[in-house]
C-alpha cells in the first residue's frame, strides 16, 4: 500500500466513525417511539434536530476552513458527534434529547467541510477516485449505524449508551495524526489547496445545490422512516433493522459505482442516469411485496448515491478556490438537509398513513434528473473534446 492508498483508507475510516452517528439517529427513531411514546411527529422532530443545526452551520464552516486552516476541528468535531449520541441514553426530557442530538448535527456539520477540503488537497487533487473512497468510509458508518444502535441498546442500563461513543473514540485517534501531520506540512503543500484550473460557474453550483437538496430529501426520508414502514406492513422490530442495513449498505456500494461510471460516462451523466434509475426503484418500496422491499431499498440507496462523491467534487470544481464551501454544501448538506422535511413527512404519516406521506419521495428523483440536465462537466473533466485543442494549463488536470 503507497502512501496515498493508506492516507486515503486513513481518512475514509475517520470518516466512517462520524458518519456511524448520522446513521444513528435514524435508527433510534423506532426506539423512541416504542420505548418514550413518541408520536411520529416528535420522533422526525429529534432528526430535525440533528438536521437543522447542521443544514445552517455547515456552509459557515466551509467559508470558516477556507479562511483559515482548521485541521484541529476535525478530531474535535468527531469527538461532539459521538458524545452527543450518547447524550440521548440520558433520557431527561424531550429537550434535553434533541438538545443531545442537536450537539451531535454540529459536531457532524463541522466534520465534513475541514475533512472533505484536506482530503482533496492531502492528496493532491487525487479526484473522484479518492473521494469516492472517502464517501464509502461515511456509507460504512451509515450502514454499521443500525447494528451498533441494536447490539449497544441490548445491554441495560447507561452502559449501552456510552458503547455508542466508542467510535467516536476511535475516529478520534484516526483523525489526529491525519490532522497534525495536515498542520506541520501546510507551508509546503499550499499550492496543492487549489489544483484544479478555470474560474469559479456559480450559476452551475446553485443548480447542482438545489440537484443536492432534492436527493437529501429522499434518502434521509427514507433512512428515518423505512425501519417504521416495514413495521406497518406487518414486519417486526428486527424487520425493520434489516430494511434500513439494506438502504446503508446499498448506498456503499453506489458510492463506489459512481467513480467507475464517472469514469466511464463522465460525473455529469453518472449523476444524471443515476437518478432516472432512482424513481422505480424508490417506487418499488412503496408498492411492491415486503421482501422486495430489501431489494428495492438497496436499489434506491445504491441509485441515490451514485452522485454522492461525484457531486463533491463537481462542487469544488466549479468553485476551485473556495472547495471548503464548495465541500460543505455539497457533502455536508447531502446528509443534512433532508432532516428539514422529515417533520412534514412525520406530520403527514400521523394525519393519513405513512405511506401516502411516502409517495412524493418516488417523484423527487425525476426532480433531481431534470435539474441535472442542465449542470456542465467541470473543464477538468475529460470529454468529447481532444486533449490538443484544450489550453495547454489545463493538461495536467485531465485526470481529475
Amino acid at each position: 500500500m503507497n502512501k496515498n492508498s493508506f492516507r486515503t483508507a486513513a481518512f475514509s475510516a475517520g470518516h466512517s466513525c462520524v458518519d456511524v452517528y448520522q446513521g444513528a439517529v435514524a435508527a433510534l427513531v423506532p426506539f423512541l417511539v416504542a420505548e418514550r411514546a413518541y408520536d411520529y411527529a416528535a420522533a422526525s422532530g429529534v432528526v430535525l434536530a440533528a438536521s437543522l443545526l447542521s443544514s445552517v452551520v455547515q456552509p459557515l464552516f466551509g467559508m470558516l476552513t477556507d479562511r483559515w486552516p482548521m485541521p484541529w476541528l476535525i478530531p474535535l468535531a468527531t469527538a461532539a458527534a459521538g458524545l452527543g449520541i450518547a447524550l440521548v441514553g440520558l433520557d431527561a426530557g424531550y429537550p434535553a434529547t434533541v438538545a443531545a442530538v442537536a450537539l451531535s448535527g454540529l459536531g457532524v456539520a463541522a466534520y465534513h467541510p475541514a475533512a472533505a477540503r484536506l482530503v482533496r488537497t492531502a492528496l493532491g487533487g487525487a479526484g473522484h477516485s479518492a473521494m469516492s473512497w472517502f464517501a464509502l468510509g461515511g456509507n460504512v458508518g451509515f450502514a454499521c449505524a443500525p447494528l451498533l444502535v441494536v447490539g449497544a441498546l441490548a445491554v441495560p442500563g447507561a452502559a449501552g449508551w456510552w458503547l455508542l461513543a466508542l467510535p467516536a473514540a476511535l475516529g478520534v485517534l484516526l483523525n489526529l495524526p491525519r490532522s497534525a501531520g495536515r498542520r506541520r506540512a501546510a507551508p509546503t503543500d499550499a499550492p496543492a489547496a487549489t489544483p484544479h484550473v478555470g474560474g469559479e460557474n456559480r450559476p452551475a453550483f446553485l443548480r447542482l445545490s438545489l440537484v443536492v437538496v432534492v436527493r437529501s430529501v429522499v434518502f434521509i426520508g427514507l433512512s428515518t422512516f423505512i425501519a417504521l414502514y416495514v413495521r406497518e406492513r406487518g414486519g417486526g422490530e428486527t424487520a425493520g433493522a434489516v430494511a434500513l442495513f439494506a438502504l446503508f449498505a446499498g448506498s456503499a456500494g453506489g458510492t463506489l459505482l459512481g467513480g467507475r461510471l464517472a469514469d466511464r460516462w463522465g460525473r455529469v451523466t453518472a449523476v444524471r442516469r443515476s437518478y432516472a434509475a432512482a424513481v422505480p426503484a424508490v417506487a418499488g418500496i412503496l408498492f411492491l411485496p415486503l421482501p422486495l422491499v430489501y431489494v428495492c431499498a438497496a436499489l434506491a440507496a445504491g441509485a441515490l448515491y451514485v452522485p454522492f462523491s461525484l457531486q463533491v467534487t463537481l462542487g469544488q470544481d466549479y468553485l476551485p478556490t473556495r472547495m471548503g464551501t464548495a465541500s460543505g454544501v455539497t457533502l455536508g448538506l447531502t446528509v443534512s438537509v433532508g432532516g428539514l422535511a422529515s417533520p412534514l413527512i412525520g406530520a403527514a404519516a400521523d394525519a393519513a398513513s405513512l405511506r401516502v406521506a411516502l409517495l412524493p419521495l418516488a417523484v423527487l428523483p425525476a426532480v433531481a434528473w431534470a435539474l441535472s440536465r442542465r449542470l456542465p462537466e467541470p473543464c477538468t473533466e475529460p470529454g468529447p473534446t481532444a486533449p490538443e485543442d484544450l489550453p495547454k494549463t489545463t493538461k495536467p488536470d485531465l485526470q481529475v
